[in-house]
């Protein structure tokens, strides 16, 4: 029962960090499923998919009934994404543990330095989308997502605003887009690894942090996105610096 309550907790608090921030959930999930509930760094990105892509759909239908998603954009960032996604989620399960999880402790440390960075400004509301730029940023994003089992939604909303000059909200709903594109084409890579899961504990994960995303998107409209992004980049070191003692131990 305890171990139901953990899977439960974890789900909501990866539900909130998705909805509010259109990012991270996969970042907090991957660390919980295997300090928490015991998986192995192989079964937790698999299982982290399975969940990420589940609450991404959820809070990307919320911020598109608030016309939050830049559809266009969304769908070429991702589009670019897909290729690489499955290749290297092919390529993960052929990878040692230690290089996993020490890999996603660096990416995790980098997101975190990202976010504690004061972004620019993007001036205001553009529709123009970069082609190049946006299929660059979106293949590296698959990349990322097949071999660790993140979403790269920490990574997508600062691209999106940056690169091609997104205000955050448009940002935030947009990047849940190219999360749930890449989450679903490195599951297909992933059918025999999720023969491991177990499911007990992963669906109620699931479904806690399908419900908190629609608590996370409450959330961002009340709560300043500095604020939040610097709540969670704390949050994101603590974790990296875990991760990263552990696999050289």
């Amino acid at each position: 029962m305890s171990t139901l309550i953990l899977a439960l907790a974890a789900g909501a608090v990866v539900g909130l960090a998705l909805g509010a921030l259109g990012g991270g959930g996969s970042v907090l999930a991957v660390p919980a499923l295997i300090y928490l509930l015991g998986f192995t760094p192989a079964a937790a990105t698999t299982a982290a998919l399975v969940i990420v892509t589940a609450t991404s759909l959820t809070a990307l239908y919320a911020h598109a009934r608030t016309g939050n998603v830049r559809w266009k954009a969304g769908a070429l960032f991702a589009a670019a994404g897909l290729l690489p996604a499955a290749a290297a989620g092919a390529a993960a399960a052929r990878l040692p543990q230690t290089l996993l999880t020490s890999a996603f402790a660096a990416v995790a440390a980098l997101a975190a330095v990202r976010m504690l960075r004061p972004g620019r400004s993007a001036g205001g509301r553009t529709t123009t989308v970069r082609p190049a730029k946006a299929a660059g940023a979106g293949a590296g994003l698959g990349a990322l997502t097949g071999l660790l089992g993140v979403g790269g939604g920490f990574l997508a909303v600062p691209a999106l605003a940056s690169v091609l000059a997104f205000e955050m909200q448009a940002a935030v709903g947009t990047s849940l887009l190219v999360i749930s594109a890449n989450s679903v084409a490195s599951l297909a890579t992933r059918g025999a690894t999720t023969a491991g899961i177990d499911w007990a504990l992963v669906g109620p994960f699931a479904g806690a942090a399908i419900l908190a995303a629609w608590d996370g998107k409450r959330l961002a409209a009340k709560v300043t996105g500095t604020l939040l992004r610097r709540v969670f980049a704390v949050v994101l070191l603590a974790v990296a610096a875990f991760m990263l003692l552990d696999a050289l131990t």
